[in-house]
């Protein structure tokens, strides 16, 4: 390969988008809303990347501002 030279795009295994891009958004939040029409635009337009950095903020939020406490 010269140097340069542009490399061929990764394979990943199938079914590694959905368990990337698997997430859940808190019901009645407009932060999960948003994320969650940002994640789909995303994948509709095949940026995947784009679209776990979107599912990643869905989980930290309903893991963590929508999360319960455990007293």
């Amino acid at each position: 390969m010269s140097q340069g030279a542009a490399r061929p795009p990764a394979q990943l295994p199938s079914n590694f988008d959905a368990w990337l891009l698997d997430c859940t958004p808190a019901p009645n939040c407009a932060v999960c809303a948003a994320n969650w029409r940002q994640l789909t635009a995303s994948k509709q337009s095949g940026d995947i990347t784009q679209a776990a950095r979107h599912a990643t903020e869905i989980r930290d939020h309903a893991s963590g501002v929508h999360a319960s406490p455990t007293n």
